[in-house]
């Protein structure tokens, strides 16, 4: 999978699963975080549950540990690299 087919299929899952649907993937920019009011979707701990639990079952990508949730995801541009990383 190319890296922006990537970004959209992560994008999208974020979407989905913290059920925003008045944004679309083209709203969230890549290297905005997410977790910010910068990036418009207004996202909260349970929402960071949905993410992570979307990552596992969409991506393969496990972020048990909070630590390493925080760290990993910040940023689409962040949530990529990690995943190529994992896959490589």
């Amino acid at each position: 999978m190319d890296i922006e087919q990537l970004k959209y299929n992560l994008k999208s899952m974020i979407i989905q699963e913290c059920e925003k649907e008045d944004i679309s993937p083209e709203d969230i920019a890549d290297d905005v975080e997410l977790f910010s009011d910068k990036s418009g979707l207004e996202l909260d701990s349970l929402d960071a549950l949905q993410i992570s639990m979307g990552l596992q079952n969409k991506f393969g990508i496990r972020l048990v540990d909070s630590k390493d949730f925080r760290r990993v995801v910040t940023t689409i541009d962040n949530l990529v690299a990690y995943i190529n990383e994992q896959n490589a």
